[in-house]
């Protein structure tokens, strides 16, 4: 998402740009700061896209993937290129330009939707990853394969609507992307800011910290209540036949089952939390700085520096990188699947 005054290669660096002329152009080379910086965002850009582009091409190849979770994963996937493809190279023209828009007004609405609709739609779709696999672990026996497909359908259904909702009121009237003087950026109407960042980010930080933390404490109590199993019968059992000097005792018995190790439900479900946790973890350190300033900046009437709105900015458009690096990294199907779909195309 962007919001004025984020610039990364126009930041007041010294030498970062050698002058601008009477119109606020540059005229001069970028300083060799500036080159590595444009050069190392644009390869974050392709890398972004061709991750999540092959994420998508092996779901839409391998046909067991055609089912849940791998729905909610091609989601996820499907935002983070549109990211990739819609919103970053924009961005970084935007960078360049030193926060001026000079693409025109309806461009400029057009990116702004896209980034609000793109970003929003990636942290959601990571926020219902966390509850699939939340549900499937402490639920596993009501979790059914039919309900959870109905239930990541709506969970989809409301990601897309909810951040389309965000992205498009703008143009219905609630406050205005594009303003004199080229600026380009997201509402400052602030009901709007409150409602956007709210609904894009802190009610889903909300969620997958709640979700985190019941999955823990699921896993902790599984881990103290499998140590033994215990069988125990009835103490003492006396069966007297019509003769009386015949009786058959049978004394309490102890029957205890030792596991030697985790059963492969149990690998699955701490394999499947690790990698729920690194996800949310890695979702928050990428965001949370860029929001937090957008909410405290407004509000104590203060700024920061340019070059650290632009770093926040641009830490939160790497998250779309991260997710199917996480999401494959702990998931031995899909890398199969890659490494098959290189080696037939050799």
């Amino acid at each position: 998402m962007t919001y004025p005054n984020t610039s990364i290669l126009t930041a007041n660096f010294s030498g970062a740009l050698d002058g601008h002329d009477s119109g606020g152009n540059i005229y001069r080379p970028f300083s060799v700061f500036s080159v590595l910086t444009l050069t190392l965002l644009a390869m974050l850009a392709v890398a972004t896209f061709v991750w999540n582009l092959l994420v998508l091409v092996t779901i839409l190849r391998v046909r067991t993937f055609h089912r849940v979770p791998h729905n909610l994963v091609a989601s996820m996937a499907i935002s983070d290129v549109m990211v990739a493809a819609l919103v970053m190279p924009l961005s970084l023209v935007h960078e360049l330009n030193g926060r001026l828009w000079k693409l025109g007004r309806v461009l400029c609405q057009v990116w702004i939707s896209f980034d609000v609709l793109c970003c929003t739609a990636s942290i959601w779709n990571v926020t219902a990853i966390a509850l699939d696999r939340y549900w499937s672990i402490t639920r596993h026996l009501e979790y059914t394969l039919k309900t959870r497909k109905k239930i990541s359908n709506v969970m989809i259904a409301l990601t897309w609507l909810l951040s389309s909702i965000i992205s498009l009121s703008p143009l219905f009237g609630w406050g205005e992307t594009y303003s004199e003087g080229m600026k380009c950026q997201v509402s400052q109407e602030p009901s709007y800011t409150i409602f956007s960042t709210f609904g894009a980010f802190y009610l889903p930080l909300c969620v997958v910290l709640f979700v985190y933390w019941k999955i823990y404490k699921a896993a902790k109590f599984r881990i103290g209540s499998r140590k033994t199993n215990t069988i125990t019968p009835m103490a003492e059992v006396k069966e007297e036949t019509q003769q009386p000097q015949m009786v058959f005792t049978v004394r309490h018995a102890t029957v205890t089952f030792q596991t030697d190790g985790d059963t492969w439900r149990e690998q699955k479900e701490k394999k499947a939390a690790l990698m729920v946790g690194i996800l949310i973890g890695v979702f928050v350190l990428c965001w949370i700085p860029f929001f937090i300033t957008e909410l405290i900046v407004p509000l104590c009437s203060c700024d920061i520096p340019p070059i650290w709105k632009s770093i926040f900015l641009w830490l939160g458009y790497s998250n779309s990188f991260f997710n199917p690096l996480i999401y494959t990294a702990f998931n031995k199907n899909y890398n199969n699947a890659l490494r098959n779909l290189f080696s037939r195309q050799r």
